[in-house]
């Protein structure tokens, strides 16, 4: 028996070390060996032409990797539950994709993790016309757009000055969409403001959305926007331990009913939470320990609700003592979230941080629209609070723990 077992361990282990990795950079050749010297382009490392096998992870060199007209790469990635397949930068680089992605039919199990995605294009200095579509735009859409995968995650995104954040449609089945900063999206139009942080759909498995940093640059625009016709399904999603703020509503409903809406611990600022939206019913939701101050939390027209512990806070209401909450990030144990209901008007607020902190260890604070400039605060954690500057009633940070 014991003979055996050492036999399982042995194919196991070989299992394992076969596992590739490959490597892409900015000026890669398909002809390439994808080694770190001779590395592929990012267009067929992604889209399917290149052997890429379940465990292989990509590494992308840095710099900048761009294409016109078509601005988005497509992803074509087939990995298991076991051994997913890994993009993500070189450890230490930062990779900036200018233009964004498509994830297609057939990607399953792809991790896509610590890529910075923007559009270089400036966003028009006038209005344009009206409607989500304007033909007189002129700005490549950018962003991530999930149509055709599943199992997917996606992991401490950081997206930026895109005509839209995240697009995540019925296509996409059982994603996660985990720790991605999305801010500064979108247009203006004669109409309104357009593009959001999270336009998505769902109706087979479920879409997990949670740990993510939101906010829009102009109104109109929404943080989450899971909505649809009446001939579009918003069911089965989880979202929590969002931090959603200045603009930009969260809006989870459309005009089909919905059911299996669960909403936790989200901490919104600025900004209403409204759950359901003109469908004539909606079966079920649960809406539990969400944080809403300067806003208002509707539910619309559900059959069965549960409905607790949530703190909302008009404009016009007295304040209770300050609040913070401190959100370590599941796939970095060097990261958390961090944020700030500063009611007390003090300088400096106290967090209590353990776990995430142990004694002796020196952080420092980003501001998560300046995620790769100099840090607001550092300093060393004394095992009892860490101390953050504070000038405002709210404020959003990004907390690392240095190695």
């Amino acid at each position: 028996m014991k003979y055996y077992i050492g036999l399982f361990v042995l194919f196991l282990a070989v299992q394992v070390s076969a596992a590739s990795q490959w490597y892409v950079s900015p000026d890669g050749k398909s002809t390439n060996p994808g080694t770190h010297d001779k590395p592929w382009d990012i267009v067929t490392a992604l889209d399917g032409t290149q052997k890429i096998a379940a465990g292989d992870t990509i590494y992308l060199l840095e710099g900048t990797y761009k294409r016109r007209p078509n601005e988005l790469f497509e992803i074509r990635l087939v990995g298991t539950a076991e051994k997913p397949i890994h993009i993500r930068p070189l450890p230490g680089k930062r990779v900036r994709i200018d233009g964004g992605l498509s994830v297609q039919s057939p990607s399953a199990h792809v991790w896509i993790h610590d890529l910075e995605i923007f559009v270089s294009e400036p966003a028009p200095e006038k209005p344009v016309s009206p409607g989500s579509s304007p033909k007189d735009l002129n700005k490549p859409w950018g962003g991530v757009h999930m149509h055709g995968g599943k199992n997917c995650k996606y992991i401490n995104l950081i997206i930026h000055d895109c005509c839209q954040g995240i697009s995540c449609w019925k296509g996409e089945i059982n994603p996660e969409i985990y720790g991605c900063i999305i801010y500064n999206n979108g247009w203006i139009g004669t109409d309104r403001g357009h593009g959001h942080c999270i336009y998505t759909q769902n109706e087979e498995g479920v879409k997990t959305i949670s740990n993510c940093i939101m906010s829009c640059r102009y109104d109109g625009s929404y943080t989450m926007h899971a909505y649809g016709s009446e001939n579009a399904y918003v069911d089965n999603f989880l979202v929590e331990e969002n931090i959603c703020y200045n603009k930009g509503p969260f809006l989870i409903g459309g005009g089909r009913p919905s059911k299996n809406i669960r909403v936790f611990k989200n901490f919104l600022y600025g900004i209403d939470m409204r759950i359901g939206y003109n469908a004539p019913y909606n079966e079920n939701c649960e809406i539990r320990d969400n944080t809403i101050v300067n806003g208002v939390l509707n539910i619309d027209r559900y059959k069965k609700v549960l409905k607790e512990d949530n703190l909302v806070i008009r404009i016009e209401q007295k304040r209770p003592a300050g609040k913070t909450a401190l959100l370590p990030n599941r796939f970095d144990r060097n990261r958390a979230h961090l944020v700030v209901y500063n009611w007390d008007k003090a300088k400096n607020v106290k967090v209590r941080a353990k776990p995430f902190l142990k004694d002796g260890d020196s952080y420092r604070l980003m501001d998560p629209q300046d995620f790769f400039g100099n840090s607001i605060f550092d300093g060393k954690y004394n095992g009892d609070v860490i101390q953050i500057p504070m000038k405002t009633e709210f404020a959003v940070f990004v907390v690392f723990r240095n190695n």
